[in-house]
């Protein structure tokens, strides 16, 4: 199944959330999987962002699906981006 990585910065909302309600960070997990989405592992970073998420999805639409059903809650912003192994782009660069 693909592997994306969903990077993910908290509004000013979301931040609120997070303070006064942590574990909405598993309730949004338990949200993505039931729209068929796996999180593979989930990081609280420093930076740019705020979260790496390494997620596995059926394919794009479902991914595609998940960004606009999570962002349009107003919480989060997220950049989400398809990742394959590295193996896996050696061996099609062989061909």
């Amino acid at each position: 199944m693909p592997v994306y990585v969903a990077l993910s910065r908290l509004t000013e909302e979301g931040s609120k959330t997070l303070k006064h309600k942590p574990e909405r960070i598993q309730e949004v997990n338990s949200d993505l999987e039931a729209m068929g989405i796996k999180v593979l592992a989930q990081y609280a970073v420093l930076g740019s962002y705020d979260f790496v998420n390494i997620l596995e999805a059926p394919d794009n639409n479902t991914i595609a699906r998940m960004s606009v059903e999570i962002g349009s809650r107003g919480s989060v912003r997220l950049h989400t981006m398809p990742a394959m192994p590295v193996d896996e782009l050696i061996s099609d660069l062989k061909g």
